[in-house]
């Protein structure tokens, strides 16, 4: 694996988001680029007892039509904080560790970040401690072009695009007969096998 990647900020991203993070020495996380709808910088998957459910941090964009991701704000009259945590203990009460782990989440997202990267950055390094993986991210200082630098993978993962990462299974709570769901944030994985989840990775 490349000794330095470029990532985009994210929002409880899926597993694949960490093994990259995992698998390099040097990472960066992009600060510079135009916000992105419908990405995974503002949004995570869940699996609920109807299956696979998106929670989305609602941002203000203003009138704006480009907008840079730094400066991006949280919009707090939404009331997200309490539906994404009433849909976190929907969804993993029953996991095996949730009441390990869900306090440290609980806290930082009811922290009222005004910004979405700060949010992303503390939720990050929070899975980055658990998991065990000693890494020290850094932010982009200006915006590098797509196909200009190698290990670039800003807009590699995306919920619009299928993913080409092969993680193993893992015992899920709600599988609901249909066998292993994959794709899903890595709360997922935390909940489900607690401390073997940086082995996993």
């Amino acid at each position: 694996m490349a000794s330095k990647i470029l990532i985009s900020t994210a929002y409880f991203p899926p597993i694949e988001y960490f093994t990259l993070i995992l698998q390099a020495d040097e990472v960066e996380i992009e600060k510079e680029e135009n916000y992105i709808k419908q990405s995974y910088r503002n949004r995570c998957y869940i699996l609920s007892a109807h299956g696979a459910q998106v929670l989305t941090v609602p941002v203000y964009q203003g009138s704006i039509h480009k907008t840079s991701i730094k400066d991006i704000r949280i919009d707090y009259s939404k009331r997200w904080q309490q539906v994404h945590l009433r849909a976190f203990k929907a969804s993993y009460n029953s996991s095996p560790y949730y009441e390990f782990y869900a306090e440290i989440f609980d806290r930082i997202i009811l922290r009222n970040h005004v910004f979405l990267l700060d949010l992303n950055m503390e939720l990050t390094m929070a899975v980055l401690t658990l998991l065990k993986i000693p890494k020290t991210l850094s932010y982009t200082s200006d915006f590098k072009p797509i196909g200009s630098i190698e290990n670039d993978f800003r807009y590699k993962i995306s919920p619009k695009k299928e993913s080409q990462f092969k993680g193993k299974e893992y015992i899920q709570v709600f599988n609901n007969g249909n066998g292993f769901t994959s794709g899903l944030s890595i709360l997922d994985l935390i909940f489900n096998i607690g401390p073997d989840s940086g082995n996993y990775l």
